[in-house]
């Protein structure tokens, strides 16, 4: 007798790309099936750029119609996205145009005034424990009240882009609790948004739909959305709204004694605990606390990551280029260890016109060797990156009340076999690389737990563990040799 087959539709949305995937549940194992593949292209207009919400709409449908051609009944709809942006509804229940993206230059400038005139940062701080900046919600909210923005003012609510899209679906406003937590807008003591941060930019409470944690339904599909897919009533369930946090959710650990890196462009490196965590030191080393599952907080630093290498990638010759990364790293073995280190989140790496320049520059201002070639930079690059680790994963130490034993590394960065390996000599502990794909697990595992499948968050990582591998890596270099490099980084970092 074969096993029941439970099918879980998951959109995962990024700020370059999104897809669409179906998720099977059998014999106690995961399995997932690309449909769509899209870009997520940001719209250049009247000033501003702007997230196209009709197109992610459109490949939704898309996405839920191959299903319904299929004859799959699926169990649920899950839909997690970037952070911080968010959509205007008007009183007559239609989108008061497209969302300003995060990266819209409209905020320039707009946090330091708000920081000054508004609500102080100290203030700030301790109702959200969120880190300062300047694309966060409560910025950019306070750039389109001094502008004039005409969606702001004749609002009924204010929807987050993966409440949006839940919206478009089912017509359920909500106000999922992950992605709130990115605005600078929630407080996570109450676990609502914060009336003082809201007054301040000109809204209530009554603008935001009503708050939702992972696992809750939010609806179900539309009559008209049921007759563009040829599907039923099937629910939408409100996943860990935040990409983040549906990846972490996907962390397969045996238990809560882990450390996470989700690492991609950004490498995320946190903590997972029962209360928020705001006070002197945390303010200080601006970490940030953001929502998870089943009430947990993701205590985190952003570090920056992969976006040094993507950087410089972008600028080598074509017959570099045309190397594979394993090809390409590989050879920045070859290069002496530690002869150039950089702190990867100095200004200067933000946004440089050219990546290899400022590297460069940082070296030569900070008297060290200057990497020319581009193994030469990759290496230094790799080995700022796990002395960056180290610095964060010492800080998380002292914060956490309990043990760290392992760090698992999650996302496209878990495949890179050098950094996964110096990132395990620099910190001395086990390193787990491992799911690539977690947002979209995670995504699917918390529908599954709303369906009954699962009991609790243990039992949803259990089952992960079994249905992906992961790669070990334990401390094999020579641990005083990197205890000497991280001398001489935090030396180079102090100064410069």
């Amino acid at each position: 007798m074969s096993e029941q087959k439970h099918y879980f539709f998951s959109v995962d949305l990024g700020a370059t790309s999104g897809r669409t995937i179906l998720g099977t549940l059998s014999g106690g194992r995961l399995e997932q099936e690309e449909l769509t593949r899209f870009a997520n292209n940001l719209v250049q207009t009247g000033g501003h750029f702007y997230w196209d919400i009709y197109a992610l709409y459109f490949e939704m449908i898309r996405g839920l119609q191959i299903v319904g051609k299929r004859g799959i009944d699926i169990t649920s709809v899950g839909i997690d996205t970037w952070g911080v942006d968010f959509v205007f509804v008007g009183d007559d229940g239609a989108l008061l145009r497209n969302p300003i993206a995060y990266r819209d230059p409209h905020t320039f400038g707009r946090m330091e005034e708000y920081l000054e005139k508004v609500v102080g940062r100290r203030e700030v701080y301790d109702i959200t424990g969120i880190q300062f900046m300047n694309f966060n919600s409560l910025f950019q909210l306070y750039a389109m009240r001094q502008d004039g923005n005409a969606a702001l003012r004749n609002c009924s609510k204010v929807l987050f882009v993966p409440d949006a899209l839940s919206w478009m679906l089912t017509g359920e406003a909500v106000c999922e609790y992950t992605i709130a937590s990115t605005s600078q807008l929630l407080d996570p003591r109450t676990g609502d948004l914060s009336e003082r941060l809201l007054e301040s930019v000109g809204l209530t409470r009554s603008h935001f739909g009503r708050m939702v944690q992972p696992g809750e339904q939010v609806g179900v599909l539309t009559k008209e959305v049921q007759q563009l897919t040829g599907l039923g009533p099937v629910p939408v369930i409100a996943v860990p709204g935040h990409d983040t946090a549906s990846a972490v959710a996907a962390v397969p650990a045996k238990n809560g004694h882990f450390a996470y890196l989700s690492s991609g462009t950004w490498s995320l490196m946190g903590i997972e605990t029962q209360q928020a965590v705001i006070n002197e030191r945390s303010y200080a080393l601006n970490f940030t606390n953001e929502g998870g599952i089943e009430g947990t907080t993701r205590f985190l630093k952003n570090i920056c990551g992969m976006w040094l290498y993507e950087r410089c990638r972008k600028e080598w010759p074509e017959e570099v280029r045309r190397l594979s990364h394993p090809e390409l790293q590989g050879s920045a073995m070859d290069v002496e260890a530690f002869r150039s280190i950089i702190n990867p989140d100095d200004a200067m790496f933000a946004n440089p016109p050219s990546m290899i320049e400022a590297i460069q520059q940082y070296c030569r201002q900070t008297c060290q060797t200057v990497p020319q070639t581009p193994p030469e930079l990759c290496r230094c690059i790799f080995d700022s990156l796990a002395l960056r680790y180290r610095q964060v994963f010492g800080w998380l130490k002292e914060f956490a009340d309990f043990p760290v034993d392992v760090l698992h590394i999650i996302g496209g960065g878990s495949l890179n076999k050098y950094l996964n390996q110096f990132t395990a000599d620099a910190l001395g502990v086990e390193v787990l690389a491992g799911p690539q794909e977690c947002t979209a697990i995670g995504n699917i595992m918390v529908q599954a737990k709303a369906a009954g499948l699962v009991d609790d968050v243990w039992a949803m990582r259990r089952m992960i563990a079994a249905s992906v591998d992961t790669v070990p890596y334990h401390p094999q270099g020579d641990g005083a040799a990197w205890a000497e490099a991280y001398e001489k980084y935090l030396a180079i970092i102090n100064k410069f």
